[in-house]
């Protein structure tokens, strides 16, 4: 995929599960009351008591870890004959030449029950790459492989691969 080719399809999405996103945050608000209340009102926290730099270092390192876990985004994009998703922030992208690609179905599934959940996901039906929903499309690869990739506009992700599957192998 090179990065001069216009893109012939891109989605971004972000993970909206609100829930995770709360209890992702109670490890570093857990320790920034810790952190606070031995820094600041000097009540010392364990015995013997965590030093502040580290307590500090510790706070800012799980907020940050908490920030870089919330702003994910899964990515998909067709470009130069190759259809690349991935979690942006977190994952390498994976490249599929739509060479490899057999077929591209619309379909629906049940996140959680098909494949335990949001991210990037192995299930029954293959590899998954979900951010929100329960739409994507299903493809299978010439080595036999299974993928799916949730879509906000399935149909759409779906025909723009079968057309740069039609242009490539012309």
């Amino acid at each position: 995929m090179s990065r001069m080719e216009p893109f012939l399809y891109r989605e971004v999405q972000g993970f909206r599960q609100w829930h995770t996103r709360i209890i992702l945050a109670f490890p570093p608000a857990s320790l920034l009351f810790v952190t606070a209340r031995q820094v600041i009102f000097h009540k010392p926290w364990g015995s013997p008591p965590a030093s502040d730099g580290g307590l500090i270092f510790l706070t800012v390192l799980l907020t940050a870890v908490y920030f870089r876990l919330v702003t994910v985004k899964l990515v998909i994009e067709i470009r130069g004959g190759e259809l690349g998703v991935g979690l942006r922030g977190l994952w390498k992208r994976r490249r599929i030449p739509v060479r490899q690609i057999q077929t591209a179905e619309a379909v629906t599934f049940d996140p959680v029950a098909d494949f335990g959940g949001y991210g990037i996901r192995s299930g029954r039906g293959g590899q998954a790459y979900i951010a929100q929903g329960n739409c994507g499309v299903a493809l299978s690869l010439n080595d036999g492989q299974k993928v799916i990739i949730g879509s906000q506009s399935a149909p759409e992700l779906r025909k723009r691969i079968l057309e740069v599957r039609r242009q490539v192998n012309v």
